[in-house]
């Protein structure tokens, strides 16, 4: 019996999952990653480390299923965006990889913003410039380790990095590079006139060539075998995006929906087939992993992660818990307000996190309460603005760890005015790595088709139209807040 294996590489976690035709999952095993931080605002991951712990899911998942490694027709893998993870030019890791949520490189995307940079590139990318980038990294990595960046051999990111460990070949995949500033959006390919835009021209020779989602980008190797426990000869495909991941999971197709995740990221991502010149706002696209198809995208740190901080800061392991502290409070009743930016903003300011209108009568309740609702907040300022290009939209597919809070979900319909529309999948990541090497196996003729033939259970919460007027005020309130804090630190929005 064929089996096909997803490996998503996120944030915190890895994981290996392991289904069948159907896409169901038979089962997941898990890692937590480390993300090491060796100055503030660094966040790395040891690569070799990381190659270790994909090894070792990818034999658990192996023995946890009780199936045999010869029934294994293919494998995909999904990861976290951008970041930089290099390797020298004998194919060996050079230095840590680096993470999206590093913000060593905030100064030089100031400076580059300030000159305009931003708009130069727009055209030719459609994307928007961010500290996690792999041409800020880059760039960054010139100006302040030139011996380290005259020894890269090539740039990779996460699932490229991954896959080279497992098969040997080095390739770029495409739906993750499309959002590098280094890919010409509407040539599809790489971009030497960007890179030299940004005075990183040194590097075009080390970028790998392009491979699609769907596309066999190589055969795992002997040494990796014997490292994961899969045959050799296994084909590896390209993988996707793990936004890209989420929005296949979710059966995100047209554009009467769209799809929200929320993570240590939040994300929120219409499917188009045109790449459209928008003048009032610059949306970013990025490949999608269906052929002919961009995923337009908003996306910022600023999510579920707060609250994982707070809990890590009191100890609270219980969630329920914290959802029942919600639920006995009124919706939207607390004066209490939470910037939810511990780990970064989408304020147009660099913002950091804090709670305004604490007074003494305050519980751990209101702080949750408040905490939950600054996280909906800021999904909020992504997804109106998808809202403008999307004005067909019905209803928001939600992914990720607060999908699982009932008190969350409604709140985020309430707020939003929209129909919450939950798929009943564990592990999205997996899924949709597992999706693509079912395509690329030819176990479907088309993702499409293999989108079609997962028909996952959707819970769904509906608005109320007197709570979400008092969360429309409760917004504006926060809205209002964002601009005085930036105004009193003299940063526009």
């Amino acid at each position: 019996m064929k089996r096909w294996l997803g490996l998503d590489c996120g944030g915190t976690f890895i994981k290996a999952g392991l289904y069948d035709r159907q896409g169901r999952e038979l089962a997941v095993a898990r890692q937590n990653l480390p993300v090491q931080v060796p100055e503030p605002g660094y966040a790395e991951r040891d690569m070799t480390l990381l190659w270790q712990q994909a090894a070792a899911v990818i034999r658990e998942v192996l023995t946890r299923s009780g199936q045999d490694a010869a029934d294994v027709a293919g494998l995909g893998i999904s990861a976290q965006g951008k970041g930089l993870f290099l390797l020298d030019k004998d194919r060996n890791p050079l230095g840590n990889g680096i993470l999206s949520s590093d913000r060593r490189a905030l100064s030089l995307v100031q400076q580059w913003q300030r000159e305009g940079m931003p708009q130069k590139l727009y055209p030719l990318t459609r994307q928007t410039l961010w500290t996690g980038h792999p041409v800020s990294l880059l760039r960054w990595l010139k100006q302040h380790q030139p011996q380290r960046y005259a020894a890269i051999g090539s740039v990779l990111m996460a699932h490229d990095y991954l896959r080279f460990c497992l098969t040997g070949e080095l390739a770029c995949e495409e739906t993750n590079i499309s959002e590098s500033n280094l890919y010409d959006m509407q040539a599809a390919d790489w971009s030497p006139a960007l890179a030299e835009m940004l005075d990183i021209s040194e590097i075009v020779p080390a970028l790998p060539p392009i491979v699609a989602s769907t596309q066999i980008a190589g055969y795992v190797t002997a040494q990796a075998a014997a490292a994961c426990g899969l045959l050799p000869g296994t084909p590896v495909v390209g993988g996707l995006f793990d936004v890209m991941s989420t929005a296949l999971c979710a059966g995100l197709n047209d554009a009467t929906r769209l799809n929200a995740v929320m993570g240590t990221w939040s994300v929120t991502s219409g499917i188009t087939d045109c790449i459209s010149d928008e003048a009032d706002y610059p949306y970013v696209y990025g490949r999608y992993a269906i052929e002919g198809q961009y995923l337009i995208h908003e996306a910022s740190p600023t999510s579920a992660a707060n609250l994982e901080w707070f809990c890590e800061q009191w100890g609270i392991r219980d969630y329920q818990q914290l959802n029942q502290w919600v639920e006995e409070l009124e919706p939207a009743s607390s004066a209490l307000l939470f910037m939810p930016f511990l780990y970064g903003t989408n304020a147009g300011a660099d913002l950091h996190g804090s709670f305004f209108g604490l007074q003494a009568g305050h519980t751990r309740a209101h702080l949750v309460q408040a905490i939950y609702e600054g996280v909906v907040f800021s999904h909020l300022t992504h997804l109106n603005r998808i809202l403008q290009r999307f004005p067909q939209v019905t209803a928001l597919r939600l992914s990720g760890g607060p999908t699982r809070s009932a008190p969350w979900m409604q709140m985020f319909a309430d707020a939003s005015g929209l129909r919450v529309e939950v798929p009943q999948i564990s592990e999205s990541g997996c899924l949709g790595a597992a999706l693509v090497a079912l395509t690329g196996t030819g176990a479907y003729t088309s993702l499409q088709q293999a989108q079609q033939a997962l028909a996952p259970d959707i819970v769904t919460w509906l608005p109320d139209s007197t709570r979400h007027a008092r969360y429309q005020q409760k917004y504006q309130r926060y809205q209002h807040l964002i601009r005085v804090l930036s105004d009193a630190q003299g940063a526009p929005l």
